[in-house]
This record gives C-alpha cells, structure tokens and sequence, in this order.
C-alpha cells in the first residue's frame, strides 16, 4: 500500500514536471513586475525618467561635436572620451525610452524577441564602457610614466585597433552567452524589474541551466578582469612614478587621472548595485532603492561622464576659439 502511493506521488510529481516543461513553449511573452507599482505615480516617474535621458543625450551629443570639430582635441585621450560618449547614447537608449514607454502605455509584458535584444544592448554597454575605461587607463599611464614613448605607445595606428576592439569583441563574444539563453524553455514568465537581464531570464528557466552559469561566470572573467587589472596596473605605475615625483609633477598627475578615477568610481558602484540587487529578493530591499540600483547603471555613468570630462574639453576649445579670435582681430593692423 505504501509503495503504491510513495509510487502514485512520484508519477503525480512526474507528470507536473512534464506539463510544466510542456506548457514552458507558451512563454513567449514576459511580465515586468516592478511597473505594477510605479502604476499610482507613473507621470512623476515618467518625469524623472525623461529628464535625465534628456541630459544624456544633450551632454554627450555636445561633447562629441566640440571634440569631432576641434581639431585640438584630435588626441587619443578625447577620442576616447568621444567613444564613451557614443557609448553613453547606446546603452541609456536602449533602456530609458523602453520605461517610459511602459508607463505611458500600462502595457507592462515584452516578448522574448525584445527582451533577448534590450539583453544584448545592455549587457554589451557594460562590457564596451569597462574596455574603454581601461584603455583611458593605460592611456594616462603611457603619458605619465613613459612620456617620451608615449606617441609610439598611442600612435594613430594603435588607438584605432584599441577603439575597434572595444566595440567589436563585446559584440562577437556576447552572442555565445546569449545564444544559450535562446535554447531555453521557461516555466514562468514575471521578470522583478523595469527591463530584462540575463541572469533574471535564465532563473525563470524550467532547463537545466549549469552550462549556461559556466559560461557566464566564463564570460564575466573575461569581459571584467583583465581590464580591472589593466586599471589597476596604471594606476599602481603612476603612484610608484608620483611617490618619487616633485609636488608640481604629483599635482599634474592628480588633476590628469582626476576625471579617469571618478569614471571607474562611478562605474564600479554600478557594477556592485547590478550584482548586489539582482541576488537580493526585492522584498528584502525598499521599492525606491531597488529601482535606482536597477537603473543606476545606465543613468549615472552616461549622465556624469560628459560632466566629468566635458569641462576640460570645453575649456581647451573655448580657450583656443579666443585665441583664434584676438588673432583675427589683430592680423588686420598688423
């Protein structure tokens, strides 16, 4: 009799989990669970979505115009600047618009199409905004402790294959991870979040999923740690090189690494924020705190980059447009 019924529940268990594998190709369509309760206050949400997508897009189209026009700031410094910038449009479009649109329209549910692609866009934002950081890295540690190579460190030749590596080793290497997120069967459908992420994605997931955890801990290793180490190789080169500098040398290197030093700051609580709240469960966390740290990372780093490195920027090409001028005026009396 016992063995009958210890047999009885096993079938019965059995034959859910197989209605449940069965019933996983329905779940084609994904509901964002946070919307439900930014429904009351949408509009001040909407409004404090806007605004900042605004100066995102206002601040980084600016400095890219006053790098790309003068030819001054033609360096491999401003040129990377002028890719984070870029960066910073692509990474805060393709979240910021997708919220707003979910508020306005009260249709809170992506297809799996869209949200494998806002996976892919936001994930390689991320990745291309470390790369440069870290090449900026050893941009400032060429200039600083190897000044007298630094045009062969960063020749034209060299800065372009930095840049074109930047950009297309996230787009080829991601596809990997994403394409076993693809193969997936999911058993539910309610993402705790305004957007999609990889790791939330494949936790809904009825298949086995420890090939998927390998090569994203893989990727992750690849996509993070050597361009921390290239940060910090950089810097632990320029304090060795400044410790033993005069004080107006120390000075100099202070105000040049400044700027690079704040972007990493910036972007390492981000990266902590993403980590930490996509494995702590949302009750545990207030509801306000859990969507700033869910969107910190594409408001934060593209909203306070070209602040950071625009003044500089905009100083230098101020400067030289007075020169040009008080040139112009004084050629004719001459």
């Amino acid at each position: 009799m016992v063995f009958h019924r210890t047999s009885f529940v096993a079938n019965t268990t059995h034959l859910i989990y197989l209605q449940r594998i069965m019933n996983a190709s329905s779940f084609t369509t994904f509901i964002l669970i946070n919307y439900e309760s930014m429904e009351q206050h949408k509009y001040i949400y909407f409004t404090i979505f806007l605004l900042p997508y605004i100066l995102i897009i206002i601040l980084n189209t600016c400095l890219i115009t006053v790098i790309c026009k003068d030819r001054t700031l033609h360096e491999p410094m401003y040129i990377f600047i002028c890719n984070l910038s870029f960066n910073g449009i692509y990474g805060s479009t393709a979240l910021l618009p997708h919220i707003m649109s979910k508020l306005i329209s009260q249709s809170y549910k992506i297809s799996l199409a869209n949200c494998l692609t806002q996976i892919y866009c936001l994930h390689t934002f991320a990745i291309i905004e470390l790369m440069i950081l870290a090449i900026m890295g050893y941009d400032r540690y060429a200039a600083i402790c190897t000044p007298l190579h630094y045009h062969n460190k960063m020749s034209p030749g060299k800065v372009k294959f930095f840049i074109a590596v930047s950009w297309l080793f996230p787009f080829c290497t991601f596809p990997v991870l994403l394409a076993l997120t693809i193969r997936l069967s999911f058993c539910a459908n309610v993402i705790p979040k305004t957007h999609c992420s990889n790791f939330d994605l494949v936790k809904l997931s009825c298949s086995d999923t420890s090939l998927n955890n390998f090569v994203g801990i893989f990727t992750m290793c690849i996509h993070l740690f050597p361009q921390f180490l290239v940060i910090l190789f950089s810097y632990v080169q320029i304090l060795r090189i400044c410790l033993n500098a005069s004080k107006e040398c120390q000075k100099k290197a202070l105000q040049t690494c400044t700027p690079h030093l704040l972007a990493v700051i910036i972007y390492f609580f981000g990266a902590i924020f993403e980590v930490t709240q996509v494995r702590i469960k949302n009750n545990q966390i207030p509801y306000g705190i859990a969507v700033f740290m869910s969107v910190y990372f594409l408001i934060m780093p593209p909203l306070l980059n070209p602040v950071i490195y625009g003044a500089s920027a905009l100083k230098i090409h101020i400067y030289r447009h007075i020169y040009h001028q008080k040139r112009r005026k004084l050629s004719p009396a001459s």
